[in-house]
């Protein structure tokens, strides 16, 4: 089932996430929970332990590959519908602001940065004709594989609410409906620990872009075992030169 440091983090999360909560009452315990995964060297731990190959190298890696927003998306735990712990590694490279999509989730998360720093902004849908302009579209999942599906949904003006920037060390929590885009915002890799939890979730997330139409499918490619355990050795190696 995996070592000392993958089961103690099963623990902690089961022990903080299970049980009837209420959204905020979710958030609030999602954003306490990654940011005690995800002090430096415990983190640095689990994923040395994990690219040794304990826990569910073969189930992780079918769950993990780049992400469309130009990071890598890494499955650490994988606590089935209650919630999934996942490592981004955010390239200098990756989308910046005006090429990532506003989108919302299905269910409430929660974000540590590890190393390096995030900008996030903030929108709310239904602004008047001062908002952004942009086509909104409904993205859920194929039936018989993990690829994203995107559904036109009309137009849509967006009024954005805030900007922000999260350094190592900080943390961040939004419940399941909150629109907002985030991209690297320094010119070396940053790490940050997602965690993904199952309360309340929706079948579909909202996409909002201004940057053109957008295929009806996006495939995810997923990793096999063999880049899934290179990728771990990689981070952990990115960590230790923190």
């Amino acid at each position: 089932m995996g070592g000392r440091q993958v089961l103690a983090a099963r623990r902690l999360l089961t022990e903080t996430l299970d049980g009837e909560l209420t959204e905020h009452a979710t958030v609030a315990a999602a954003r306490a929970v990654v940011a005690e995964l995800g002090s430096h060297e415990r983190l640095l731990e689990l994923v040395a332990e994990l690219a040794s190959g304990e826990g569910d190298p073969e189930g992780c890696a079918g769950l993990s590959y780049r992400h469309v927003l130009g990071f890598d998306k890494l499955l650490l735990i994988d606590g089935g519908p209650r919630h999934k712990l996942r490592a981004h590694v955010w390239h200098p490279s990756a989308a910046g602001p005006g090429e990532e999509d506003v989108h919302n989730h299905r269910s409430p998360l929660a974000s540590h940065i590890v190393r390096g720093r995030l900008a996030m902004e903030l929108y709310e849908a239904g602004a008047d004709e001062d908002g952004i302009g942009a086509d909104r579209y409904v993205e859920s999942l194929a039936d018989r594989s993990a690829d994203w599906l995107l559904q036109p949904a009309g137009r849509a003006r967006l009024r954005l609410t805030h900007v922000g920037q999260y350094a190592a060390g900080s943390s961040y929590a939004l419940p399941a409906h909150t629109l907002h885009r985030a991209w690297c915002d320094t010119d070396a890799p940053t790490v940050t620990l997602f965690l993904e939890t199952g309360a309340g979730r929706r079948r579909h997330t909202d996409v909002f872009t201004a940057a053109g139409p957008h295929p009806g499918a996006v495939p995810k490619v997923p990793l096999d075992v063999g880049g899934y355990l290179a990728a771990l050795s990689d981070l952990a190696e990115l960590l230790r030169s923190s």
